[in-house]
């Protein structure tokens, strides 16, 4: 499933062009839509991050531009913050009538603004989350400040905002200042969750807290400490996904998984354009696998062999507290530490071709408890005798079929 390039009208009947990300097993218990900040595209690196988080946990995303930005028609200079809320409306009803009604609404910046505003005309909306969002849509006045005199002389100027040059008319002005994000929040009754880090220098924190008074309860606020207004560093966008999908599900009612329509209860699903970053189901959970980043990944999960690796630390930790409480032992804890290497075979030590080098995993056992040295002894054997070692060192095969696209 991975992601779709989808394509759809907004209210003049100008396409816009957006990406359907999915979760592994293709079947999203609910859907969201993102808006991007003001100037941006679906494309932003936090926006990506953000969604892998949302669909890790379940959801399908919609992250779509806005009239006049990225792939979408349209020419920016004609358009304007009520623009932006009916391209979400349009968004939502091209989600309703091919996929899923959405019921959550995120949006970044001046997007978080668009998404509360939205959110009056989508019935089907049950939560919503902004992230580095203005209170007021006139603040981002303070950005084109450059250009404000030429814009009320002459009824447009060229501005550049991020090293890319946008023609500003004065309309898009006048809409703004017929836009009250407090009145219009006050009528909403719809839990919020609103983020945004106390560093933010393009959109302060004063206007969390302004949103956060004017809003009903179910409210909440998470500090994004240490963020800038992008989200530039991918631990700070992965975080905001992670937290918006936990937050989520207190509001938003999800059926049970479904099980696999597969023999198979572990499932893998890798996009040509995502490198490494490979979405996983097993079992009933959703996890990442990926690679470092030295070998070219972006160490959003854990890499194959470490997987492997940590089956065996696992199951070796089960095995002997399995073992030490019928016995009777006492064993308060016990750690698990394993690694993978390549290594030369150990009757082979001086040997220099590469083909001597064995599978080797490396496991240190650390145990708590008032236990005798025979006791210790024992319980080395026992962890020789776990499931998942006993399969490393038998024989094995996989059987490997092609599957129907």
């Amino acid at each position: 499933m991975g992601i779709q390039k989808v394509t759809f009208s907004n209210k003049e009947g100008q396409n816009l062009v957006g990406r359907i990300e999915m979760p592994v097993n293709g079947h999203p218990h609910n859907f969201a839509i993102f808006a991007h900040c003001f100037t941006c595209n679906k494309n932003l690196l936090a926006i990506k991050n953000i969604s892998k988080a949302l669909t890790a946990s379940g959801f399908g995303l919609l992250r779509f531009d806005f009239t006049g930005l990225g792939e979408s028609d349209g020419d920016f200079a004609d358009t304007n913050f009520s623009g932006n809320v009916t391209d979400l409306v349009a968004a939502a009803d091209f989600l309703k009538a091919h996929y899923q009604a959405p019921s959550l609404l995120v949006g970044h910046s001046l997007g978080g603004a668009a998404v509360l505003f939205a959110a009056e005309q989508i019935a089907s909306v049950k939560a919503m989350a902004t992230i580095g969002a203005p209170s007021d849509p006139t603040h981002v006045q303070h950005l084109l400040k450059s250009g404000l005199e030429e814009i009320e002389k002459k009824g447009k100027a060229v501005i550049n905002l991020s090293g890319r040059d946008f023609t500003i008319k004065k309309q898009f002005l006048d809409d703004l200042k017929t836009k009250s994000l407090p009145e219009t929040v006050k009528k909403l009754r719809k839990p919020l969750l609103i983020l945004h880090s106390p560093q933010d220098n393009t959109v302060g924190i004063k206007n969390a807290e302004e949103i956060y008074v004017a809003a009903h309860h179910p409210k909440s606020f998470v500090s994004l400490d240490g963020a800038d207004h992008l989200l530039m560093k991918k631990a700070d966008s992965l975080y905001a996904g992670q937290v918006i999908a936990g937050w989520a599900q207190r509001y938003i009612s999800a059926p049970e998984k479904a099980v696999l329509k597969s023999k198979h209860n572990v499932v893998a699903s890798l996009d040509a354009e995502d490198g490494f970053t490979t979405n996983m189901k097993v079992g009933n959970h959703y996890v990442t696998a990926d690679e470092p980043l030295d070998v070219g990944g972006n160490d959003y999960g854990p890499s194959p062999y470490e997987f492997v690796s940590a089956g065996l630390s696992a199951c070796t930790a089960m095995t002997i507290q399995m073992y030490a409480k019928r016995k009777g032992w006492p064993v308060e804890n016990v750690e698990v530490h394993t690694s993978y290497v390549k290594s030369h075979a150990a009757d082979c030590e001086a040997c220099e071709s590469e083909s001597s080098k064995i599978d080797t995993f490396q496991r240190a056992i650390k145990l708590v408890g008032n236990l005798d040295d025979a006791q210790k002894a024992r319980i080395l054997e026992i962890a020789d005798k776990c499931p998942v070692h006993r399969t490393l060192h038998s024989p094995t095969q996989v059987i490997t079929e092609l599957l129907d696209a």
